[in-house]
């Protein structure tokens, strides 16, 4: 093995953040749960920003169809657990990262045993992963612990951290009670109440809530990475603002833009019932029509 150097490996970071921020970074562990698009993305970049630990969970294998955004997915790794492949890949730049990986995935009743001696919770969960998700942000809201999402929407990002004493996932969503298409509107809505991406999405009906289909873009993964990526940071080293929900961020690299927006409520806010009332009667007109060009 090739000698590694911690200090120098990292060392083009200091400047950014001192040298004793710097070996905190090294002493903080992080969960991500979901290892494709956003999380693979994720776990590189705070490699390379020199987070020491991680909790790792994934239980999925790379595909063709991952090779449009997914920075583990390429012809060599067909067929591979996404959770093995990534794990190498963040070794590769720090042979001495301390992971613990769960690769049968994050089961809702072991949402806490896989955020144990955790400092944050990062989000790289499949959207449609609705169960997985509430159940791991209800245990990081019981646990105390920051948790952050960022969502890959056209050629952009959206954000939200939900925060120790702020408002909950579950307050902002509103997804109990409600049906699966229904848990799945919502958390799109919620995501991005500026809806920046919406203006140049050519083929609406593409997006198939139902079907778990939706487009992606690469662009949009390696935004979400950066954008959380620096609320993590300045969590774990207690410096900078950090933008709790009810209030949430969306830049958008296609449109140019950065919008902030305040929903007090979450989806309750009137605002956002409107938006997912014209929400579904989008995507319902949007399945029509792609119902109409098949036949």
């Amino acid at each position: 093995m090739k000698h590694f150097d911690y200090q120098l490996a990292f060392s083009r970071n200091i400047g950014w953040v001192t040298e004793s921020e710097q070996q905190q970074l090294g002493k903080a562990r992080v969960a991500i749960a979901g290892l494709g698009g956003v999380g693979g993305s994720h776990l590189l970049t705070l490699t390379r920003l020199g987070i020491g630990q991680f909790n790792l969970a994934d239980f999925d294998h790379f595909a063709v169809e991952n090779f449009n955004r997914q920075s583990g997915a390429n012809l060599n790794t067909i067929g591979k657990p996404k959770l093995d492949t990534m794990i190498d890949a963040a070794l590769a730049i720090n042979p001495q990262l301390d992971i613990k990986p769960f690769p049968q995935g994050v089961k809702a009743d072991q949402a806490e045993a896989f955020l144990q001696d955790c400092d944050i919770y990062l989000d790289g969960l499949d959207f449609f992963a609705m169960t997985a998700r509430r159940a791991v942000f209800a245990a990081c809201y019981e646990m105390g612990l920051p948790a952050v999402t960022a969502a890959p929407l056209g050629m952009g990002s959206a954000l939200l951290c939900f925060l120790p004493g702020e408002m909950s996932f579950e307050s902002y969503f509103q997804l109990q009670d409600v049906d699966e298409y229904q848990q799945y509107l919502r958390f799109l809505v919620g995501l991005a109440p500026a809806r920046l991406h919406q203006a140049y999405l050519v083929e609406p009906q593409r997006i198939d809530l139902l079907a778990k289909r939706g487009p992606s873009t690469a662009m949009g993964c390696e935004i979400c990475a950066g954008f959380a990526a620096s609320q993590v940071l300045k969590l774990l080293l207690g410096r900078g603002a950090v933008t709790a929900a009810p209030w949430g961020l969306q830049f958008d690299a296609y449109q140019n833009r950065l919008a902030k927006t305040w929903r007090p409520g979450g989806n309750r806010h009137p605002l956002q019932r409107l938006a997912i009332w014209f929400g579904s009667r989008q995507l319902i007109a949007a399945a029509k029509q792609a119902e109409t060009s098949t036949t």
